[in-house]
């Protein structure tokens, strides 16, 4: 079946990436890829190094958050913002909201027999904040740096697209697993039967890159701007299989070390640091490099384990990893 989003001029001005990930949605697919046990390969490390404290309350969240299914939209909302502040948004929420929101979720599934009484015993709701609270702190707070430098790198991707493309090129490129571009609808496969129209009327939409998530998800929110989250890129197949290993924060060999004592490699490092996403173009007119000598000095840095290299189209783009991070850390920046 088929979500289709249908565009008008309008629509496609108001278009963008969003500027920084958004902690609820994502937590709400990790709650999602924590129960599921599915893509183990890629998420067994990071199950491995979650300490669940499974508690009353943590349960009564995750059984909200199914693994396959609907969540209500109140819990995990898709919005930007520190995680503090949307907790406590979260536990604001009107009584109204909740009960509207349960409605929704309940005409697709099977709800909880105490959620029924959420909307009406704050206590209970202060018991389900807690667990979502919870769940944050052990299932996304040790690995947000490490989810907010793969959103960046996405990100600038996307971005790229935009300034090369048009937004029309964004969307054709954004997903084509999940998304197809049909001026002027953007379809997306839906693997739970709904079969919808969405006209924006003028919104646009917010495309919003996911760790966690595996497929293309519309939000329309008649509070929010409506969202698509999609997958982040991961062209290469190191990054599927080490994207939640545990991170050294110690040189990973002499030799690596090494090659990275020279001045110009350490300038390139810190320029990378300095200006993420950037091209070897790039580089090169900031290092006062030749081309072929930064894009040389970039391929020692991403062997070393310093450097993540996306490429878009022909272009190479080039991010610092944790450990190039800490590396400069360490030594002063």
């Amino acid at each position: 079946m088929v979500y289709r989003i249908h565009f008008t001029v309008q629509d496609l001005a108001r278009t963008r990436v969003a500027e920084a990930p958004m902690p609820l949605s994502e937590l709400d697919l990790a709650v999602r890829a924590f129960q599921d046990r599915g893509r183990p390969v890629r998420l067994d490390p990071w199950r491995r190094q979650v300490l669940l404290r499974s508690s009353a309350p943590t349960r009564m969240a995750m059984s909200l958050i199914p693994p396959i299914g609907w969540s209500p939209g109140f819990l995990c909302p898709v919005r930007a913002g520190s995680p503090e502040e949307l907790l406590e948004q979260v536990r604001a929420t009107p009584p109204a909201v909740i009960r509207a929101d349960l409605a929704a979720v309940a005409e697709q599934q099977t709800l909880p027999n105490w959620a029924r009484q959420l909307p009406d015993d704050a206590s209970l709701r202060n018991e389900l904040y807690d667990g979502l609270g919870r769940l944050y702190a052990d299932l996304m707070d040790p690995f947000w740096e490490r989810l907010s430098r793969r959103f960046t790198v996405d990100r600038t991707v996307r971005t790229r697209q935009l300034l090369t493309g048009g937004v029309e090129c964004l969307l054709a490129q954004a997903n084509p697993q999940w998304m197809r571009w049909k001026p002027p609808v953007l379809e997306i496969r839906m693997p739970n039967g709904v079969d919808h129209d969405l006209r924006l009327e003028g919104q646009g939409i917010v495309l919003v890159p996911s760790v966690f998530g595996v497929r293309s998800i519309v939000d329309n929110s008649p509070r929010e701007q409506p969202t698509v989250t999609y997958p982040v890129q991961q062209e290469q197949p190191l990054d599927r299989l080490t994207a939640f290993a545990p991170e050294s924060t110690a040189p990973t060999s002499a030799r690596a070390l090494g090659a990275l004592l020279g001045r110009t490699r350490a300038v390139v490092l810190r320029v990378i640091a300095e200006h993420p996403g950037c091209s070897t173009k790039d580089l090169a007119s900031l290092t006062g490099l030749a081309p072929a000598s930064a894009s040389e000095h970039a391929t020692v840095l991403r062997e070393a384990g310093l450097v993540i290299t996306r490429r878009y189209r022909n272009t190479a783009l080039h991010s610092l990893t944790g450990l190039g991070i800490s590396l400069l850390n360490s030594a002063g920046g």
